[in-house]
């Protein structure tokens, strides 16, 4: 069974960064699409961008686009979520997802999830 752990979590201020990862155990790490999505208080999760199995292309929602960047190393089965210039209505618990979708950007192409990470940003 596939396992997701993230880290990486915590508390900026408006403008700085942080970056998250999601190590990926279980099966070959390859073999999956690996997706970021984020959930706000009272909402359903939201698609922030996807990155392909070879890790050479990419797809964000316009909102971070120029700000968050997702990049994985397949030889340490992990995936990441750079965020530069964090906006608090960037605060939100983020999730990382593995499917077996190309480039999939909705929640139902995603069959495993990791546990979620708290980014909170303050003005």
């Amino acid at each position: 069974q596939v396992q997701l752990a993230e880290s990486g979590g915590g508390s900026v201020q408006a403008g700085g960064s942080l970056r998250l990862s999601c190590v990926l155990s279980g099966r070959t790490f390859t073999d999956y699409t690996m997706g970021w999505f984020r959930q706000f208080p009272g909402t359903d999760r939201q698609f922030v961008g996807v990155i392909n199995r070879s890790g050479d292309k990419t797809r964000l929602v316009d909102s971070v686009k120029g700000r968050f960047t997702i990049s994985r190393d397949n030889a340490k089965n992990t995936a990441y979520l750079q965020m530069e210039g964090l906006k608090p209505e960037d605060t939100a618990v983020y999730y990382c997802a593995a499917s077996v979708v190309y480039l999939a950007n909705q929640n139902w192409h995603y069959d495993f999830w990791g546990q979620g990470t708290q980014v909170t940003v303050s003005t």
